[in-house]
């Protein structure tokens, strides 16, 4: 179980799936929201996961989805990754955003969004 650890700020990522804008994975203190673009469902896009089927409203949960959890690194490779990136092992939001830019196992992949305060 991959729960969000308590951070007051918000991080946000934009989630693609094959290569096509699809949604917003935000992550606000202790829960995970998933949120699809508008423009995605109205063009017929498909959903990111069978478990998260296309609506308009938001996805919360208190852990990482597992269609993003199941993008991360395991084991030995997990702990390679954070101590070469200098990421958390908790910190599964982080690693997400280092590692599932390009190059995933399957159709989804996540840029994180750099909001200008």
């Amino acid at each position: 179980m991959i729960l969000a650890k308590n951070i007051s700020h918000t991080q946000m990522a934009q989630v693609l799936y094959n290569g096509v804008p699809a949604g917003l994975l935000e992550k606000k203190g202790k829960k995970y929201y998933f949120t699809y673009l508008p423009e995605y469902i109205k063009d017929g896009g498909r959903p990111v996961s069978i478990t998260m089927p296309l609506r308009k409203e938001s996805y919360q949960s208190k852990m990482l989805f597992p269609a993003f959890a199941n993008l991360l690194s395991e084991g030995v490779n997990k702990k390679m990754q954070c101590r070469l990136l200098k990421i958390d092992e908790n910190d599964y939001f982080g690693l997400l955003l280092a590692t599932a830019t390009e190059d995933t196992i399957g159709t989804i992949t996540v840029k994180e969004i750099n909001e200008v305060a």
